[in-house]
């Protein structure tokens, strides 16, 4: 929205020819910025109550670097930058400065935590942390302040037990898991809050890169257990975004 539309907006609100819910109903679909090859939505945060997030395969280093510099001039909110290469990655820093790393993910001015959710982010393996740092940074970009158990799967369910406090009391889990996914009916039968289960494409040939925890956690007889994509990190805590308001 440029200065023109928005001062002619207020007008109309002030002589009462826009209704002002009206008017809210305009601004909570507009503006975007067109930046050449992608148009940038500065009003995300007004329609979902959730920051804009760029997704990095497929786009150009200098694509990326234009639509984070977009958000980052013309806003004061958190910028993520998803699953970018080592090239989108070294442009964006060599313009933008640094940024909060993870799994090929960066996140600028990283909020100061403002949700009080207690939020556990839960690997069954070491191999999934990728994954679960993809989604401990997107929580974080939302103002959480998750906590990250690690390598607690069921091939050793001691090791589970021995933090079964931590899962108790956490009001959200998101719960990564490979091979057969297993470990997401087991949280989701000692918790009551929200179990958000992330398959990873981690495990043997029988794993189907992913697809067989995919299946098994559509199958859990845990019930209430919510599934995102294989390796979806970053939906996974946008659920959760969403669920702890």
């Amino acid at each position: 929205m440029d200065e023109m539309t928005l001062q002619q907006l207020i007008s109309d609100v002030r002589d009462g020819s826009v209704d002002p819910d009206d008017a809210v109903a305009q601004l909570t679909r507009l503006p975007f910025a067109d930046v050449g090859d992608a148009l940038v939505d500065h009003h995300r945060t007004i329609r979902q109550g959730m920051p804009e997030a760029v997704y990095g395969p497929g786009k150009s280093a200098d694509q990326c670097v234009a639509i984070v510099g977009e958000l980052l001039e013309h806003g004061t909110g958190p910028v993520l930058l998803t699953r970018a290469d080592g090239a989108q990655r070294a442009a964006c820093l060599d313009a933008h400065g640094s940024a909060d790393e993870a799994n090929q993910s960066m996140l600028w001015r990283r909020p100061t935590p403002t949700r009080e959710a207690n939020v556990l982010v839960i690997t069954a393996g070491t191999s999934d942390l990728p994954v679960a740092h993809e989604a401990r940074l997107t929580l974080q970009a939302h103002g959480f302040d998750p906590s990250l158990i690690s390598d607690v799967g069921v091939s050793g369910l001691h090791r589970l037990l021995a933090r079964i406090d931590d899962v108790t009391g956490a009001d959200a889990v998101i719960v990564v898991a490979g091979m057969e996914g297993a470990l997401a009916s087991v949280i989701g039968g000692l918790t009551s809050g929200p179990v958000l289960a992330v398959p990873t494409s981690v495990g043997y040939g029988a794993g189907l890169e992913g697809i067989t925890a995919l299946l098994s956690m559509h199958a859990s007889c845990a019930s209430g257990i919510s599934v995102v994509g294989i390796d979806n990190g970053f939906g996974a805590a946008c659920a959760i975004a969403r669920s702890c308001r």
